[in-house]
């Protein structure tokens, strides 16, 4: 079972301890325990209210942000959320995202003992957890696949030996920087929202988000999912899931059948709480009002502390049905005594993966947990598609490439394109059964006993 790390007041969002990030200057430090959070990495002067009833643009909001001296940035309110609002019955407050004069730190001090405020809490900070190593490789290397009978692999050659593939029919989230649905080795498996007419400059499926095909670029708010070279990571993470198998070139991913889609949130200087409620909300949408059968979202990123309202969207995701597979973090500590978010969240639908070598060794940047880390996957030396630069000059291009990276983002990947194999096999299978049936196939590996909740290491081949 997993330890509970949970906040439910402002005295407990200060206790949070700091796991990774820098200290952000200029922002006021009203107590010691204060500057505890100013360990992890937020945007200054912003911060995330959420009211129990009141709504934006009441006199008692008014009050509220007056007091702070607070104008909002924006009114964070999503179809999840409408959604959920509705089924729980009776009034809800507004989540809003406002910028203050005071800054975050002495802004949550004022209000922290508002009975109309549910909660406040910086607009945290999020980064991809890889980090990339020498791009000169040869074939021969996907070891995470269990090339060469790699027994530390996630063994899915052998379910690929018996023709499980996948399924075009079955979707995955990813929640990343953007990623490169035109690439050579991924346009095969690029999925589309099929509540959008591609082109036409109107809002089709009344998300809010116009023409949002392959997705939507939260950081940038635009629908141009992938911009370049500098969404490498993202395309990284999409190749491990699901890059094309069988077609003659590159690498293949875990599942050679699935769709992708994109929602892009970590742009140059990271991703925020705000736009990561935003990326699990927009596929929430996408399952309960399309029907698209999104089986799981990709998390490979993390830093900051403890948001509730993050916490809010992943529980909507469960109650979608929506699997959270999220990347343990690359500080080489343990998530048990110092968590590490999204990964340590208490929801149901989460899967948190620590990285494995190719000798089954755990990772020596992987973060691990007894009881917040749930298993183990290939993570290091890991051998997927990229986006490279072609030319120089007016006549520069982006084309297909492919790279080795290391990280817990890259053991992350493993564990969706599974959720997706399990799924494409199990077309009835719920959230909790791929979950329990990805937990309850791990074989026991020595380097994760004690380590993680399954001792073991990611194993495909039974599926």
């Amino acid at each position: 079972m997993r330890k509970l790390y949970s906040v439910l007041s402002f005295s407990a969002l200060l206790g949070v301890a700091a796991s990774c990030g820098e200290i952000i200057e200029n922002e006021v430090a009203v107590s010691d325990a204060v500057q505890r959070v100013t360990h992890q990495e937020f945007v200054p002067g912003q911060l995330l209210i959420k009211y129990k009833t009141t709504t934006v643009g009441t006199r008692l909001s008014q009050d509220i942000l007056s007091m702070i001296q607070a104008e909002v940035v924006e009114e964070i309110k999503t179809g999840a959320m409408e959604l959920a609002n509705a089924r729980k019955g009776g009034p809800n407050g507004d989540l809003l995202l406002v910028q203050s004069n005071l800054g975050t730190l002495e802004a949550i001090e004022r209000l922290r003992n508002m009975p109309e405020v549910e909660y406040a809490e910086p607009n945290w900070v999020y980064q991809h957890f890889a980090t990339s190593n020498d791009t000169y490789f040869s074939s021969g290397q996907l070891w995470g696949m269990s090339a060469n009978n790699n027994q530390f692999g996630s063994r899915a050659n052998e379910a690929w030996a018996e023709n499980k593939l996948g399924s075009a029919t079955v979707y995955i989230g990813i929640i990343d920087e953007g990623y490169m649905y035109d690439h050579e080795d991924l346009a095969a498996n690029a999925g589309v929202n099929p509540g959008e007419i591609a082109g036409n400059g109107v809002d089709d499926d009344g998300n809010g988000l116009v023409d949002d095909v392959y997705g939507w670029d939260f950081d940038g708010n635009n629908n141009t999912v992938f911009d370049g070279t500098g969404d490498d990571h993202g395309t990284h993470v999409a190749g491990t899931i699901g890059g094309v198998g069988g077609n003659g070139k590159g690498v293949a991913g875990v599942v050679w059948n699935v769709k992708m889609i994109g929602a892009k949130f970590l742009g140059s200087r990271g991703g925020t709480t705000a736009n990561a409620i935003k990326s699990v909300d927009y596929f929430t949408d996408l399952k309960t009002r399309h029907g698209l059968k999104i089986v799981a979202t990709n998390n490979s990123w993390g830093g900051g502390g403890f948001s509730q309202a993050l916490k809010d969207a992943i529980d909507r995701a469960d109650a979608a049905g929506i699997l959270f597979i999220a990347a343990a973090g690359n500080s080489g500590t343990n998530n048990d005594a110092t968590p590490s978010y999204p990964s340590s969240y208490t929801s149901p639908n989460i899967i948190a993966v620590a990285s494995i070598t190719s000798s089954g060794a755990l990772s020596s940047f992987s973060q691990y947990g007894a009881t917040s880390v749930d298993i183990g996957a290939p993570g290091s030396g890991i051998w997927s598609t990229v986006p490279v630069a072609v030319g120089k000059g007016k006549n520069a291009s982006i084309g297909s490439g492919y790279a080795s990276y290391n990280g817990t983002s890259m053991a992350t990947p493993h564990v969706s394109g599974a959720a997706a194999l399990y799924a494409s096999l199990n077309p009835s299978a719920t959230a909790a059964q791929i979950k329990n049936a990805i937990l309850s196939s791990a074989t026991p590996t020595a380097s994760l006993s004690g380590r993680v909740v399954t001792n073991g290491r990611l194993n495909v081949s039974g599926f």
